[in-house]
């Protein structure tokens, strides 16, 4: 990637609903030109996908948590089981005392716990340890300039 296709990156993360033509004049190329590098950043996977970001507290989704998830077997190849919670926003295998960890958005606390009862549901696991955030600081998306 060079520095324009950075730029086009950073500008797409902070609206991907931006016209070629617009992108084209912030980083000094012609609408079509855009257009193209943008087709070859998603065509090399660096644009998995242009979403929308919604506010998970205007959906009532008030209670965020990450779950570490502890196992008595490899959980390498789990990630459908967990992807089935609709609730689970993450999963990640990680090193250290647990297996999983999971990034959970509820509308209260007695869905976490229906959460945390489906994920012992899941074959190999053996205990979760819940931390609910209290408030968020900031979330950011990673950043294609450096």
């Amino acid at each position: 990637m060079d520095d324009i296709d950075r730029q086009l990156v950073a500008l797409l993360q902070q609206d991907a609903g931006q016209a070629y033509a617009a992108l084209g004049r912030t980083v000094g190329l012609s609408a079509g030109a855009t257009h193209e590098r943008v087709r070859k950043l998603r065509e090399r996977g660096v644009v998995r996908r242009t979403t929308v970001e919604v506010d998970p507290k205007a959906l009532g989704l008030q209670v965020l948590s990450f779950v570490m998830v502890d196992s008595s077997t490899w959980m390498g190849e789990s990630a459908e089981a967990f992807a089935a919670i609709p609730e689970i926003e993450e999963a990640h295998v990680i090193a250290g005392s647990a297996s999983v960890l999971v990034k959970v958005r509820t509308a209260t606390t007695e869905q976490l716990q229906d959460v945390l009862r489906r994920l012992y549901a899941i074959d190999g696991v053996s205990g979760t340890q819940a931390t609910v955030a209290l408030e968020t600081f900031f979330e950011r998306p990673p950043s294609a300039m450096g």
